[in-house]
């Protein structure tokens, strides 16, 4: 109770900051996930960041996708064939080699055809690069657009990525060739990037990813020491805010369902951003909004916009944009 009650007191204390609108892989709710055409879609809603996750091709370029293997739901090889399982690895591609298969169009005999139904099918549609990304922001005029990219690394599977510092390095070195370290987060649910990003570059915003539930659970409570964070939560307090702060960080984002109102006020108690994901429901969305969250992570923009709007809550500029 004092926790809440001392979050509600720094709540009403501090000026509302900005709320954090961002398109979850572009806008995966209506355009094909992490291709360009979501992230158009995304800007010309009008969000303030995108989205988006990592991989590293065999020559080392910086490209965006979601899965360390070609996901078969999603793609289909050069031979317009829906490719087997398991998909070839990210790195085992060259970027020519990559933007040969199509990544535009869910397999629609599965669940998650079913899950994305109004998702627009663009055939064709190619993986992008990180540096297309920031070039289509570029092109829609948006000066102010933030981007919020994943490591998609995992230490279960290390053979299937870069090692955490090199892959770091390689996301650290596209944002700054793109001169957006200032505009860009990094987030993680394998915390051995972010440390990395700290050392290599402290002044990058890092936001620290949980999940507390199934085969992706990287919080561990009473399991010892996690993998994917390098901490042990029993020695604090089996709190996911205290893991974020203990790791040195400022943003926890957690699935959504996993953060109850005491876990909330403890972060905010602590001095910790907080921005849920993956939030879908306008009846969630409108809950977390009035819970008092920095931000929400959605697939759906569009209905956060609308929840904000009914809130009067001030929105980003719409930049519209061709992909």
């Amino acid at each position: 109770m004092r926790i809440a009650v001392l979050a509600a007191a720094l709540l009403a204390s501090v000026p509302a900051a900005a709320f954090d609108l961002q398109g979850h892989r572009g806008a995966r709710g209506l355009a094909p996930e992490n291709t360009l055409p979501a992230f158009a879609a995304a800007l010309t809603l009008g969000v303030s960041t995108l989205e988006l996750d990592l991989g590293v091709t065999k020559d080392g370029v910086v490209v965006v996708a979601h899965d360390r293997r070609l996901n078969p739901d999603i793609t289909k090889g050069p031979d317009n064939m829906w490719i087997a399982q398991p998909g070839p690895r990210v790195r085992d591609l060259t970027l020519a080699e990559l933007q040969r298969y199509d990544v535009g169009t869910i397999r629609a005999d599965i669940d998650y055809a079913r899950t994305f139904a109004g998702q627009k099918a663009m055939p064709g549609t190619r993986m992008p690069t990180l540096d297309a990304v920031f070039d289509l922001a570029k092109r829609a005029g948006n000066t102010s657009v933030r981007f919020n990219v994943e490591t998609k690394i995992s230490p279960v599977f290390a053979d299937e990525t870069l090692p955490p510092e090199d892959f770091a390095r390689a996301a650290i070195a596209a944002i700054d060739r793109n001169g957006m370290r200032a505009r860009t987060t990094l987030q993680s649910f394998d915390w051995r990037t972010l440390a990395a990003a700290a050392r290599l570059a402290p002044d990058l915003a890092r936001a620290y990813l949980t999940l507390e539930r199934g085969n992706g659970d990287n919080v561990w409570k009473g399991r010892g020491v996690s993998p994917w964070t390098g901490l042990d939560a029993a020695a604090h307090g089996n709190s996911a805010p205290q893991l974020v702060k203990a790791a040195g960080g400022a943003i926890w984002s957690p699935f959504f369902r996993d953060m109850t109102d005491a876990a909330f006020a403890e972060a905010k108690a602590l001095g910790l951003t907080v921005i849920p994901w993956t939030v879908n429901d306008p009846a969630d969305m409108a809950r977390l909004v009035d819970l008092g969250v920095d931000g929400i992570i959605s697939d759906y923009p569009d209905r956060l916009r609308a929840v904000l709007a009914a809130k009067g809550r001030k929105l980003p500029a719409p930049t519209p944009v061709a992909p």
